[in-house]
């Protein structure tokens, strides 16, 4: 594990591997760089690979106040730390901050994002317009488990009934270890909708890949490739919104290794 120190003097944990061109994998959810860890590995056959803590997760550092540019400074130190200039995968809420990065004008290569969660109207139940101040209370209360639920239901979809056995999963534990930053996702992520505005912003390559099997997810996929200017979209047929390390690695790795014309 290595450190740097964001611009404001957090620092942010990271795990670097592998040899090539460089790769930030930025993690989304209530988690850790380990829920990275095995995709990581699979792409250290070609890349470079940074996988690293968001703030206020794992081994990193979380100075108050919390703000959302914040966020991208840790990208951009990290990116210092790659040499200059790096590729970036975002998964699920990660791929939201990814194109947000690139379209700040963070020193991106290439990006790669998986089942982004914009929520189109009509397509699925909206956030309560109150997600955030509810996270928050629930913060207040010391209820981490409350927040992890509310996340899960309201947030993703899930339904109540498929999400209380849950508390009882080995790795709930490390969620609510977390949960605090799921009002750090909250501050980003608004309302969920789609940024069409910022994302036609985003000057460089992307590939926007999805799994097929929530609908809701497939219709944002498709919105973001057509906001974007230099957009290609990838399905991986049949893969949960919880992607295999092994279905996505190859796809990830040809596309952050292809020659640039």
């Amino acid at each position: 594990m290595d450190k740097v120190i964001s611009q404001d003097g957090t620092a942010i944990a990271f795990d670097r591997i592998g040899q090539g061109p460089a790769v930030i994998l930025i993690g989304g959810g209530p988690n850790d760089r380990s829920a990275n860890t095995p995709l990581a590995e699979l792409l250290a056959k070609d890349l470079t690979v940074y996988n690293y803590d968001r703030r206020g997760r794992g081994d990193s550092g979380d100075t108050a106040p919390y703000a959302v540019d914040r966020e991208f400074e840790d990208i951009e130190a990290i990116i210092n730390e790659a040499g200059g200039v790096a590729h970036l995968y975002g998964t699920s809420g990660g791929g939201i901050i990814a194109l947000e990065a690139a379209a700040r004008g963070l020193a991106v290569g290439r990006l790669a994002v998986w089942e982004v969660p914009y929520i189109l109207p009509g397509t699925r139940p909206p956030v309560p317009a109150d997600y955030r101040e509810q996270l928050v209370d629930l913060l207040a209360e010391g209820r981490r488990g409350d927040m992890c639920e509310l996340f899960l239901t309201a947030a993703v979809g899930m339904p109540p009934e498929f999400v209380t056995p849950m508390r009882d999963f080995p790795g709930w534990s490390s969620m609510e270890a977390v949960a605090h930053t799921l009002i750090y996702d909250a501050t980003i992520t608004g309302d969920f909708s789609l940024p069409a505005d910022r994302l036609a912003g985003v000057a460089v390559p992307t590939l926007v890949i999805e799994g097929e099997t929530i609908p809701w997810i497939s219709s944002a996929a498709q919105a973001v490739a057509e906001a974007l200017p230099d957009a290609r979209r990838a399905s991986l047929t049949g893969q949960p919104h919880n992607v295999s390390p092994e279905a996505i690695a190859p796809v990830l790795a040809a596309f952050f290794t292809e020659a640039t014309p």
